[in-house]
């Protein structure tokens, strides 16, 4: 697998980096692939994952964000919690998030976090999800992290403008989490921006598809449900 696509159209913005980790589905003897979304805070992850689930069938596919493992700092004042910096691996309980996809991939059931991005803290209820033969862990370090990195079978970098991703997050904070966009624009250059040059950005080096998210060209997507069915055949013969 892997390889220069001759026949994609030159508009196509895609690049296969690297082969895909099959090695797993041999080593676990699993019949559940694991794919892995990352990229810049509105780069297009959650829509790339939404489609993968639309093509192979909501049944088939669990979707787990990384967002629902933020640390729980609800022990300490609201004020504080809202400073923290969100876009660094340690605001992340990636231990927890590999042990749950580990439980996933080997057919067991999790009950995850559900994150309150309101109140910065994780909510009192969980979401139980079944393993399903696909599964999709999306979120903006979901490839910094080797121990993430080595669960999956194939690995997405969503690349998008930052420009494009600011405008995106912007209108997604204060309508759907009710931010102000000077905190929103504040928090962006502090933190979110530094951040992805620091540990997001260089994180596409493992990826084995690079996805353009400026536009909504569904080319790219079909190209990626080609190479999950292959690895289903593959991983079910």
């Amino acid at each position: 697998m892997g390889g220069k696509i001759l026949c994609l159209p030159t508009s196509l913005i895609l690049h296969f980096t690297r082969q895909p980790n099959c090695r797993g589905n041999v080593e676990r003897m699993k019949k559940r692939i694991l794919i892995g979304i990352a990229g810049a805070s509105g780069s297009g992850k959650t829509r790339v994952a939404n489609s993968i689930a639309e093509h192979l069938g909501s049944t088939n596919v669990v979707i787990i964000q990384e967002d629902s493992y933020y640390r729980d700092l609800s022990e300490i004042p609201y004020q504080q919690r809202a400073s923290r910096n969100y876009d660094h691996p340690d605001a992340f309980d990636h231990d927890l998030l590999a042990r749950h996809l580990l439980q996933l991939v080997h057919g067991e059931a999790v009950s995850h976090p559900v994150y309150d991005y309101k109140r910065h803290t994780r909510s009192k209820e969980t979401r139980t999800v079944g393993p399903e033969a696909v599964v999709v862990v999306e979120g903006i370090l979901v490839l910094s992290n080797a121990k993430l990195r080595d669960l999956m079978d194939y690995r997405v970098f969503i690349d998008t403008p930052l420009d494009i991703c600011l405008i995106r997050r912007l209108k997604r904070d204060m309508e759907e989490r009710g931010r102000t966009m000077n905190s929103v624009i504040s928090q962006y250059i502090e933190t979110v921006r530094p951040m992805y040059l620091q540990f997001i950005e260089p994180s596409k080096q493992y990826a084995d598809i690079l996805i353009s998210g400026e536009g909504r060209n569904s080319n790219d997507v079909d190209v990626l449900i080609t190479r999950i069915n292959a690895l289903l055949d593959s991983s079910y013969r």
